[in-house]
Formats: structure tokens, C-alpha cells, sequence
């Protein structure tokens, strides 16, 4: 507290487990103490449903903006301006009174990999990927609108406006609400060459144009509470509030990616790896990868899992085999692959590289042998496995090797496993800088608000805070890379296409 610097901005992580509010100063540090975190759960289905119902998740917000607000004390004279990043691919529909008419359909909800499938049969996917920088899937908002046309027509005709969960978070507090382009460019329906709404797909779908909010850019920060905010919220009502950005564009600012020699590694519910570079240096983009943006300047190229620490918890909860924490010990003792077992970890649906929605996890090899620590070690090397697909597409798309950048990890699931980190740094062969900044994501949304206010003019020239690195062992990487072939050759058999297709 004694060196935080003013003045300050309030940012609000809201993520699909939680919704944080922090304070951070003038640079970019956050203000012990300064904190407060609502958790929840989604609502789920057998059938794919992953949700949560918008005022529910407004109301959990806002406590923890009053109570930071209240442990801040006088410090919240000093507040700039409110920044927010939230979960990418969020999708609400709302009636002609602002009034939800649909929950907050969240990028794990899996219920439209059919429409996704029925769109690749209708248009030209390589096309559609060029333009908006996705394919489709279940996660993005093509499939999920082609769903509920289909399958919920009556809420389908009430929706007056779709908009991601940061909009409707605005619209109560404040009244109106921006699009960021960050938060455009990850629902599969932006022409990322124009930054304008795609006009096929709006066609396709049966979505006018005035259904879709005005796109805006990070300087376009609103002001003026409205209601009982006004008088809850004093000190923030004359302050900007910023649009929300995508929670995986600010982690990569969060964690100092900012450049291509600082790739994102990111593992928290879900897991991606990211890579920041200006727009106009990108020469193509493979189509297992996606393409979103930080701002207009900035793109965001990379790929993302469903799983992650999701995995590990679920293999505690449902198979008992352990959690990671009590397990790690035994698991650090065991040799590469020793336990033989294959498994593609999809318990959500895959994502990057080959985009089926529909399938799920698969463990080949099981026998009277196997104990729990070897499905928990089997479990985390496929998520290896996978995050080595990736790296080893961004790499053919950036024209890079494994001895031009590094990856600075962050997200819960890093942060708690030393023997995680290896895996990874082993399979990928590149050194892992765990990141000590433990709110990667916050910090990204405070540190673009703090540079639109030109507090901070340049953050290329922030140093980041990493700790020591983990480096790649050749002889444990070979055999990591055996087991993924494995892999690869079951996720064909059971699958088809090629993941790097």
C-alpha cells in the first residue's frame, strides 16, 4: 500500500468459476488486499447445456465491486476508471426492454455441435475461417444462433438484441453499452479485414444487423451510473468504464505478451496458448487456429482447450483417483509415459486443433495394473500432448522455432503444479517462465485502460515479473513425444480428419 502509486483503476475479472474485483495503481500493480472474489456454478445438462443466468452473475459483480469499494476506503476518490475482461464467446439474448430471454450460453455449452456441423455443409468453411478467423463450433455464436432458431424458435423470435455478458453487465450499471472489438472478434461473426459484422453469416442465420451492438475500440469508455448505482456507487460515477475485453486478449497483456518473442501459456478451467502481433504482420492463418484481437491494433493468434484444470478436478471427483495437490508427489516419481495409457482428455468437447465439438474422453489402455496416480499422470500429459499440437501450429503460422520465444505460463492450474510445467515445457521444448502475477487477466484489463488514459504509454517497454524458468529435458521430451504420436493415431481412429487440418 505504502508504494502503490495513483491513480488507480478498479477491474473486474468475471470468469466461468468466478468474478473478481481488484484495484491496481499507476503501474500496473495490484493493491494487496485490494480484492474480493464471488465464486459460482454454471448451470449444466446431460444434453451439452453449459449456462448462467445473467442477473445472477450481475449481482455477484456487484458485491464484489462494493466490497473492494469498502476496504478501499478513501482511496476510491482516486479511482480513474473501471476496466473488465470476461469470458470470451458469451452469448445472451435480450428482449426489446434490455430483459434476458435466454441465460448467458457460455463457450463450454456443447448443445449446438449439430447446427455446427449443418453450417459446414451449407458454406464454405476455409471462407468463412478467413474472414472471421474461426471455424465453426459449438463455442461461437454462428452454431449456437443456428441452434436456438431451431430448436427454441419462440425465444429465438423474442430476442431483440444478442450480446455477450460484459454488454449486459453496462447496460444495467451504466445504461448502454459498446462491443468491443476484442469481444466481436471471438464470436465468429466479425469480418476481421473490415471489424464490421459479417454480412453472410447475419444473412445465413436470420440475424438483422441492428440485432448486433455497435462495434468500438478501447477508447470508447462510457459514463454515468443509473439507478441504485448512482448513490452504491458514488465514487464511480463520473468515472470511465471501459468495454470489456476478452478474458484469454488480457491475460496476454496481464502476463506481458505483448510481442512475438512472449507467447501466452495459459491453464486455469480451460487451457490456450496466445500470441500477440500486429494485424498486418499475420500472412496466413491455419484452420485449426483461431485469430481474435486485443484492440484494432493488436491480434491475438492461437488455439484454446476446453480442458484444464477442469480435467484434473474431474478425475478427482468422478474416478476419486486424487487431487493434483496430494497426488503430485507420487506423480513427480513416476517415469514419462509409464503408466502406457492413452487418453484424449475431451470431457467438453474439442476445441483447437480439429474443432468436434462432439467428442469426448477416451482412455485406452486401462488394465488391472493401472492406479490412480497413473491416470492423474495420464491425464496431464495429454493435456501436454495437446497444448504441444498447438505450439507446434502457431509455429508454422509465425514462421518461429523453439529457440526464438518462450512461454510465460499463468492460470491456477500452472501455478500449483511444478511437474505440470515440466510436461509441458518437455513436450513443446520450449522454457516455461511461470508468470507471478497471479491475476494475469486483471491486471491485462487495468494495464489497457491505463494505457487509453495514456498513463502508460508504452506497455511493450513493461518488464515482466516471471520467475525461474523451467527448462525442456531432451531425453523425458522424446519419450513425451512417442506417447504423442499414440495419441495423434487414436484421436484419427476414433475421429477422422487430421487434428492439423
Amino acid at each position: 500500500m505504502s508504494d502503490a502509486k495513483s491513480p488507480y483503476i478498479l477491474a473486474l475479472d468475471v470468469g466461468t468459476s468466478s468474478t473478481r474485483a481488484l484495484l491496481f495503481d499507476a503501474n500496473g500493480r495490484a493493491i494487496p488486499a485490494l480484492v474480493s472474489q464471488s465464486t459460482y456454478k454454471l448451470d449444466t445438462s446431460s444434453a451439452g447445456q453449459v449456462s448462467v443466468d445473467a442477473d445472477t452473475l450481475v449481482k455477484l459483480v456487484a458485491q464484489t465491486i462494493d466490497d473492494v469499494l469498502k476496504k478501499a476506503g478513501k482511496l476510491t476518490q482516486e479511482i480513474a476508471a473501471v476496466a473488465i475482461d470476461t469470458f470470451w464467446h458469451s452469448l445472451l439474448g435480450v428482449d426489446a426492454n434490455g430483459k434476458p430471454v435466454t441465460p448467458v450460453i457460455t463457450w463450454e455449452d456443447t448443445r449446438a455441435f449439430a447446427a455446427a456441423h449443418e453450417l459446414r455443409q451449407e458454406l464454405d468453411e476455409q471462407k468463412v475461417h478467413d474472414r472471421t478467423g474461426v471455424r465453426f463450433h459449438a463455442s461461437y455464436w454462428p452454431a449456437k444462433l443456428r441452434y436456438l432458431k431451431k430448436e427454441q424458435p419462440e425465444v429465438f423470435a423474442q430476442a431483440r438484441q444478442w450480446i455477450s455478458f460484459g454488454e449486459y453487465l453496462h447496460r444495467t450499471v451504466l445504461g448502454h453499452s459498446v462491443c468491443s472489438v476484442s469481444m466481436a472478434s471471438a464470436t465468429g461473426m466479425l469480418t476481421r479485414q473490415t471489424l464490421q459484422w459479417d454480412e453472410e453469416l447475419m444473412h445465413v442465420l436470420s440475424v438483422r444487423r441492428e440485432q448486433l451492438s455497435d462495434i468500438g475500440d478501447m477508447h470508447d469508455s462510457l459514463k454515468g451510473l443509473q439507478g441504485e448505482y448512482v448513490t452504491r456507487w458514488p465514487a464511480l460515477k463520473d468515472v470511465p468504464w471501459f468495454p470489456a475485453l476478452g478474458d484469454g486478449a488480457s491475460a496476454c497483456i496481464g502476463s506481458s505478451c505483448i510481442n512475438k518473442q512472449n507467447w501466452s501459456l495459459t491453464m486455469g478451467t480451460s487451457s490456450a496458448m496466445r500470441v500477440v502481433t500486429p494485424y498486418d504482420e499475420l500472412e496466413t492463418l491455419p484452420l485449426g487456429l483461431w485469430l481474435y484481437f486485443v484492440d484494432k491494433q493488436r491480434a491475438v493468434i492461437g488455439g484454446a482447450m476446453s480442458e484444464g484444470g477442469n480435467l484434473l478436478a474431474w478425475l478427482d471427483n468422478t474416478l476419486k483417483v486424487g487431487s493434483l495437490q496430494e497426488m503430485e508427489p507420487q506423480i513427480a516419481k513416476l517415469a514419462p509415459d509409464e503408466h502406457g495409457l492413452t487418453m484424449l482428455p475431451f470431457i467438453s468437447g474439442e476445441r483447437s486443433l480439429g474443432w468436434h465439438a462432439e467428442a469426448r474422453m477416451t482412455v485406452s489402455g486401462l488394465s488391472i495394473h493401472t492406479e490412480p496416480a497413473d491416470i492423474l499422470a495420464a491425464g496431464m500429459e495429454a493435456l501436454g500432448y495437446r497444448l504441444a499440437a498447438i505450439h507446434e501450429e502457431l509455429c508454422k503460422a509465425l514462421h518461429a522455432d523453439t529457440s526464438d520465444h518462450r512461454l510465460m505460463a499463468s492460470g491456477g492450474a500452472l501455478f500449483h503444479s511444478q511437474t505440470l510445467q515440466h510436461i509441458i515445457a518437455d513436450t513443446t521444448d520450449v522454457a516455461i517462465y511461470p508468470s507471478k502475477e497471479q491475476e494475469a487477466s486483471a491486471r491485462g484489463a487495468a494495464l489497457l485502460a491505463l494505457e487509453a488514459l495514456q498513463i502508460i504509454p508504452d506497455l511493450s517497454k513493461l518488464e515482466p515479473e516471471i520467475g525461474d524458468p523451467v527448462r525442456p529435458d531432451n531425453k523425458r521430451g522424446d519419450i513425451y513425444r512417442k506417447a504423442a504420436l499414440r495419441q495423434r493415431d487414436l484421436y484419427q481412429r476414433l475421429l477422422g480428419d487430421d487434428i492439423a487440418k
